[in-house]
């Protein structure tokens, strides 16, 4: 079994990609979109150009479709990268790191139907909080690099997922209603380290950039 692993360089495309290694699947190459739309509706954005460094410390080969990232549109240029590394890379199944949403999950399985490969969600409605305790216990190293949502601010920019992080979010979730793995939108990652990583990316530099109320992203740079 090939499999290409649709690859954001946030924590749940990687810990997808973990656990289909542990299933048993080959991990033929990454695909990842760079999107010019910071608000896309199927794409992760935040510090989408450091893939290429994660891809490198993996071993495994990149595959990078630019986009627009005009809403259906954006699903064509999906399609696109997926049949490219269907013809270059013999793969028959698509990893994704989905968790609810069905938007993302229904047309990138309508997508896969279309091209004859199987989907693979290993996340699909995984309960958040053990989910959290999963990436931690595994030893993956997450960085927080954008928060959009009250009352996350920019002092939670750089912040580990850790044993803190994860009962913070829990009285966040019970208090504002925000979702502990950040499934709405609330704040997005990035992986300096995890198992399938062959040593542990860097942080060289970053800038905090205000995005609008209650919204931050960090850029970074890594070696």
């Amino acid at each position: 079994m090939k499999a290409g692993v649709l690859f954001s360089g946030g924590k749940d495309s990687c810990y997808s990609a973990y656990l289909a290694k542990k299933a048993g699947y080959e991990l033929a190459c990454l695909i990842s979109i760079f999107s010019e739309n910071k608000e896309s509706y199927m794409f992760h954005t935040p510090s989408i150009e450091k893939t290429k460094q994660q891809a490198q410390v993996m071993d495994i080969p990149l595959l990078i479709q630019k986009t627009k990232g005009e809403k259906e549109k954006e699903l064509e240029d999906l399609e696109q990268a997926i049949k490219l590394a269907k013809e270059k890379y013999q793969i028959d199944t698509i990893v994704t790191g989905a968790l609810h949403s069905v938007y993302q999950t229904s047309r990138i399985q309508k997508i896969c139907d279309k091209l004859g490969l199987e989907c693979f969600n290993p996340l699909w409605h995984k309960d958040e909080i053990t989910y959290l305790e999963e990436l931690i216990k595994n030893n993956f190293k997450i960085l927080i690099i954008g928060v959009f949502a009250y009352p996350l601010d920019q002092s939670w920019l750089g912040r580990i997922i850790d044993d803190k992080f994860v009962e913070e979010t829990k009285i966040l979730k019970e208090k504002y209603k925000i979702h502990p793995a950040g499934e709405g939108g609330e704040f997005e990652t990035f992986v300096i380290n995890c198992p399938l990583f062959k040593e542990e990316l860097k942080v060289k530099s970053f800038e905090d950039i205000s995005t609008g109320e209650n919204s931050w992203r960090r850029e970074i740079e890594v070696n």
